[in-house]
């Protein structure tokens, strides 16, 4: 009891209240803290609430703290509701000020976040204008808007001419500084003059207030010279993708880096570097460079948690917070600084009490802060003070034991400080002997049993605060106790031994392994056998894992490992055990496989063509490491390909070669795999992804060619550059082209990547002109290697001459045939397709002629479609690629009479073996028909022309008895008449 009291004194005094009672009570913990306000000045009416509240057992009381002294809470302004401070018309000169909130209870105090309570303002613009600005177009300017007086920090726009036309990016013209306010315009354009305001704004929590300034007047001026690109004065520009010059641009940088403005969004520090922007014109190019520094507020990366440590022990806490700048770390105990004093010690993100007393008890804090913000941890200490008790954790009461084995009793009582533990049998005093051994942590070793160590064991355990024991009773096998458990007669017990222990074994992967364990055991007892691998117990039931047990005799106990894997290579202890003791013994098998991945893998001196690979040796598992094979990948690749390395062969022993043939400009991930005689391991993890080093093109574009288009064009084709081949950035085309057999190149660029066409218009260009054209890439880093010169002709023109001697002759009274005199080439003005043959009958217009064209260089063709016994009129024109010429002297010609609309009537056969007559009526021509000259049948065999005095055929018959489908017609000079089907067979022949 006296013990007690004085405990709860210490204990008191440390947190200035009732004792704080393990198991029940708990420190405060922040559920909400106070959040900084900005306040309007002069708004005298309103209120300010900061937030605090904390969970605790018992509730946590509260208490509030301003520029580090109390806030007078009971004040008629400030009022405590529950944990959250509310400020009744704030006041400028006496509110404002860092405020915190304390939480406490009976064990321990916390200090809250900061709080700032500032007041917002927002002058007025000076009366005074802007002296009025002119610029000339195409040149830069920017407009100073010299905000007023303000807190906090002002958003600023601006608009032109009237409210609210606000300045738009317009491609990145315009640009509006967040940091001083003033409007930056590149490339001016007429249309730019005008006057313009500065609009500012501030945002409190509680309200928003806005101000312009007065007109700044703006006047841009024409300007016919034309200046090399500069960053702030830019006609015309073109671009490069910006590019990070010290690293990789960050891929989500996107769409944007191709134009001037570039976009992060999402910033981290990966995007901090060199950034560069270069513009070029045809007047020259110039480049620019700006930094981005990444700043961010403190982060936890690991903090301390809630301890119970025993009195006059020792206690570590660590506390590590990210951040840029780097933050700073500081220490609270129950909200007061903790700093290097005796028994503590302070030492940045590390504290260190030692010999602990019930004082040090409470709540901890580990405080970090940057110029961004301040972040705090908690955590409560509890030491623990206790005289030994074995209530929760007894000596074992029952000790069975065989003779000649060994048994361990634990002495494990609970103390705070660590107490003294001895042991005793009876009132003697244990120590360490031959069989008898005391470890410093209290447990008893009992070696070579025998009946005459049977009895009653002692454990004592003594601290300053008092002592207590603990007994157990150690039974020799032979015991009336040991008889009735068993059923069994007494004779004398045997300690199980291991009689065959397992020996070490060095197998290759996926090769199968057996370890032998026999033992022996006292008979009347059963004996099962266990295997631990590693210290971790073996499922030997499941019929598809790796591990079997040996089916035998009960004293065998063979363990079978199948298909070894490298997982599986260790320490195997295999245990026989009865009810009373216990053997063990172990062994280590050795799995030999493939190496391990290598580890630490470096990619450094990055360069055009190759890179440096740097790497650390995995496990050989066994078996040494013969060789490396570096493997890589790009956004090119399916998939992982192996490289091309110096030296080729890398040897075992290397850490260390170069790859070589990499495409320049193009981003690579690399992986090493290790090999021995047993097969290649897994790959390294793979490298970051670097890019190689931009380089000039070295090949040419191909598919070089082109023609065609309007008049006066030359038209260039090429098929685009892929990926692989640009190099770098900054891609595209230099076209070189000239009229063949001149001495002088014309040189144009093309800076699409994209691009696979050029157009060049020139009046004076003759139509069908030949030019000698070359081709060749270029990029930031140079121009490459021209093409072999393609023959490339300029737009045609439709030719210039019509043919002549047109005649014009009627076939039938449907047909015609046209001929004339060919086109000279020269006169073509491009390559001659063929000709187009127009007609109409008389009476209509030209324009509504029907139209037919030759499918090459012939000079006669056949018309089809005509009307009988029509006028048509002719013309024949030639054509190229850019269209037709003038047309032919007219021709005319005249349709025959249509043939006798009527087929032959009164057809019939006979059959006279194997022939068969068959005979018709003459056909009559009509007044309107051309003459009958003749006839025509057509059936199995060939079409064959009767003339007009035969009216019947002989014909052969079909040999199987079949049939055979007959078609008489009439013919003349109109043409073919209508036909007369039959069907003529074996059977006698009868009139259709």
């Amino acid at each position: 009891m006296i013990l007690l009291s004085l405990s709860s004194l210490a204990l008191s005094y440390a947190v200035g209240g009732d004792v704080c009672i393990t198991g029940h009570d708990s420190g405060p913990v922040f559920e909400e803290q106070p959040s900084s306000v900005v306040y309007p000045e002069g708004l005298s009416k309103g209120t300010v609430t900061l937030n605090c509240q904390a969970r605790a057992s018992p509730a946590a009381t509260y208490r509030w703290h301003v520029n580090g002294t109390n806030v007078p809470v009971g004040d008629l302004r400030y009022t405590l509701v529950a944990g959250n401070l509310v400020i009744s018309g704030p006041q400028y000169g006496s509110d404002g000020g860092s405020y915190q909130c304390l939480a406490m209870n009976r064990c321990g105090t916390i200090l809250s976040r900061v709080a700032n309570l500032k007041f917002g303002y927002l002058h007025d613009f000076s009366g005074e204008g802007q002296s009025p600005q002119t610029v000339y177009e195409g040149a830069g300017a920017f407009l100073a808007c010299q905000a007023p007086a303000h807190y906090p920090a002002l958003s600023y726009r601006w608009f032109v001419n009237d409210f609210p036309s606000f300045v738009k990016p317009d491609g990145g013209r315009w640009f509006v500084s967040q940091v001083t306010g003033n409007l930056y315009l590149a490339k001016a354009e007429p249309n730019d003059t005008a006057s313009y305001f500065c609009f500012t704004t501030i945002d409190m929590d509680i309200s928003t207030k806005s101000t312009f300034s007065k007109a700044n007047q703006l006047t841009v001026q024409p300007d016919g010279v034309c200046s090399a690109p500069a960053i702030k004065v830019l006609p015309d520009p073109c671009y490069y993708p910006i590019l990070k010059v010290d690293g990789l641009l960050p891929s989500k940088a996107g769409a944007s880096a191709e134009g001037p403005i570039l976009t992060l969004p999402e910033i981290t520090f990966h995007d901090e570097g060199v950034y560069e922007c270069e513009a070029y014109n045809s007047e020259g190019r110039d480049k620019h460079q700006g930094r981005i520094n990444v700043q961010a507020q403190p982060e936890w990366l690991q903090v301390m948690s809630d301890s119970e440590v025993e009195i006059s022990s020792e206690l570590h806490w660590t506390c590590v917070a990210a951040g840029k700048p780097r933050p700073s770390i500081r220490w609270l105990r129950n909200g007061q600084p903790l700093s290097t004093q005796d028994r503590v010690e302070v030492n940045g993100g590390r504290l260190k009490v030692i010999n602990l007393a019930l004082e040090d008890s409470g709540m901890y804090q580990c405080v970090a802060e940057n110029k961004h913000d301040t972040i705090y941890s908690n955590a409560e200490l509890r030491v623990q003070v206790q005289a030994p008790d074995f209530r929760s954790n007894p000596v074992r009461r029952l000790v069975p034991a065989a003779r000649g084995g060994q048994v361990m009793l634990e002495c494990r009582p609970r103390a705070a400080p660590k107490p003294t533990l001895f042991w005793s049998r009876g009132t003697e005093l244990l120590t360490n002997s031959s069989r008898v051994t005391v470890t410093p942590d209290g447990i008893l070793w009992i070696h070579n049993i025998s009946r005459a160590d049977e009895g009653k064991y002692t454990c004592f355990a003594e601290n300053y605060l008092g002592k207590a024991n603990s007994t157990g009773h150690l039974q020799f096998h032979s015991s009336p106790t040991l008889l009735l458990r068993f059923l069994l007669p007494l004779s004398s017990p045997d300690a199980t031994k291991i009689t065959l222990a397992p020996s070490n074994a060095d197998i290759n992967q996926e090769e199968n392994v057996t370890l032998q364990c026999h033992a022996s055991h006292d008979p009347t007892m059963d004996l099962t056998f266990t295997w631990a691998h590693n210290g971790a117990l073996l499922d030997l039931e499941d019929p598809a894992g790796p591990y079997h047990r040996v089916e035998g005799k009960e004293t065998i106990g063979d363990l079978l490992i199948v298909s070894g894997q490298l997982s599986q290579a260790g320490t195997y202890s295999c245990t026989a055990q009865t009810v009373v003791d216990s053997a063990s013994a172990s062994a280590k098998l050795v799995v030999r496989g493939p190496p391990g991945p290598p580890g630490g893998l470096v990619v450094k001196n990055v360069a055009e063509t190759s890179a440096e690979l740097r790497w650390s040796r995995g496990y050989d598992n066994h078996s040494p490491i013969g060789k490396y094979v570096i493997m890589g990948c790009s956004p090119l690749s399916s998939g992982w390909r192996t490289m091309r390395t110096e030296p080729s062969n890398i040897e075992g022993n290397a850490e260390s070669a170069r790859v070589v043939g990499l495409l320049p400009w193009m981003d690579y991930e690399f992986q090493v795999i290790a090999s021995n005689i047993l097969g290649s391991g897994e790959p390294s993890m793979s490298s970051h992804t670097v890019r190689t080093q931009q380089a000039a093109p070295t090949v040419a574009p191909s598919g070089l060619g082109g023609g065609g288009g309007d008049r006066n064009e030359l038209i260039i084709t090429w098929t685009p550059m892929a990926r692989e081949y640009q190099n770098g950035d900054g891609f595209g085309y230099i076209l070189a082209f000239r009229k063949r057999n001149t001495p002088t190149w014309v040189v144009e660029r093309v800076s699409n990547v994209e691009s696979s066409r050029y157009v060049y218009s020139n009046q004076s260009l003759s139509p069908y002109c030949p030019f000698e054209v070359k081709i060749k890439a270029y990029n930031r880093k140079g121009e490459g290697p021209f093409s072999q010169i393609a023959l490339v002709h300029s737009a045609e023109e439709e030719p210039t001459v019509a043919p002549l001697r047109i005649n014009a002759t009627a076939l039938t009274a449907f047909e015609m045939q046209v001929s004339w005199d060919p086109v000279q080439h020269l006169s073509a003005n491009g390559i001659l397709r063929g000709y187009e043959i127009r007609y109409w009958r008389q009476h209509e217009r030209e324009a509504a002629a029907d139209r037919v064209r030759t499918a090459g260089l012939e000079t006669t063709a056949r018309v089809a479609g005509l009307r009988p016994s029509t006028r048509y009129h002719v013309t024949v024109l030639a054509y190229n690629s850019a269209g037709t010429g003038p047309a032919s002297p007219k021709s005319t010609v005249t349709t025959r009479r249509p043939p006798p609309n009527r087929p032959p009537g009164n057809v019939f056969w006979k059959t006279d073996g194997s022939w068969v007559t068959v005979r018709w009526d003459h056909v009559k021509a009509l007044g309107n028909e051309s003459a009958v000259l003749g006839y025509k049948h057509e059936g199995q065999s060939a079409l064959k022309v009767l003339d007009k005095g035969k009216t019947s055929v002989t014909l052969p018959l079909p040999k199987d008895n079949g049939y055979v489908v007959l078609e008489i017609r009439s013919w003349g000079e109109g043409g073919d008449g209508a036909a007369h089907e039959t069907i003529v067979s074996r059977d006698s022949g009868e009139t259709d």
